[in-house]
């Protein structure tokens, strides 16, 4: 009767401790999903805002090398400060849960092993993206140290307003005395930009998708939706 006692003992034990890691789980799952659409909505508009900046970044190069460029400097201006700006740009991960859970060695309440795996290749994307983030950083140093040769950094001040909002300055302000060396150099870190801003569109797009897939993976396995 004692072993009994002490064997239905510890299967109530047992029972409860499965029972408190399956709350565990679930609290878990809500929190990823409600972090997972917080990303979603985050680079959608990201992408969108990259869209623009390449728009821009196309505008600044077509209106600086017109021969009567002189006629659209306000409109230069504009996209040139714009071309070096990355925070309204830039894809920042609400991983608050996920790494809460992974210093915590969380993850192994999951038990569903298409969704660990999901999971897990989401978080190697996102870091991916931000590596990538520091290269596009690089590329934006090296345009400012030629910008500089060209733009009027007192018509750059005036263009901004407190909060670091721009808005297109009165007029055609004029530039700074530049050389074809200069306009050159312009051109090719403007490319630069280009080139690291369209990668990161095409990476942030993916990164989408895989959300989407992650999301909808995880409302299907535990019935979410």
């Amino acid at each position: 009767m004692l072993f009994l006692a002490v064997f239905c003992g510890f299967l109530a034990e047992y029972a409860l401790e499965h029972k408190i890691e399956k709350d565990r789980e679930r609290q878990f799952i809500n929190s990823f999903v409600n972090d997972i659409k917080a990303d979603i909505e985050q680079l959608n508009s990201v992408i969108q805002r990259r869209d623009e900046k390449v728009h821009r970044i196309d505008s600044l190069v077509y209106q600086i090398n017109l021969p009567d460029f002189m006629n659209y400097t306000s409109s230069i201006y504009f996209n040139a400060i714009h071309t070096a700006r990355l925070v309204d740009i830039r894809f920042t991960a609400n991983n608050g849960t996920l790494q809460q859970l992974k210093n915590a060695g969380g993850l192994r309440l999951i038990r569903n092993r298409a969704v660990v795996d999901s999971i897990t290749h989401y978080d190697v994307s996102v870091r991916n993206l931000e590596i990538l983030g520091e290269q596009e950083a690089m590329a934006a140093h090296e345009y400012r140290t030629v910008a500089k040769r060209i733009f009027n950094s007192l018509v750059f001040d005036k263009m901004l307003d407190e909060n670091n909002i721009s808005s297109r300055p009165e007029g055609n302000p004029a530039l700074l005395n530049f050389s074809k060396q200069d306009l050159d150099d312009l051109n090719f870190t403007v490319y630069s930009v280009k080139i690291v801003v369209k990668g990161m569109r095409r990476d942030s797009r993916k990164l989408l998708q895989q959300a989407t897939n992650l999301l909808a993976t995880i409302n299907k396995e535990y019935h979410l939706e």
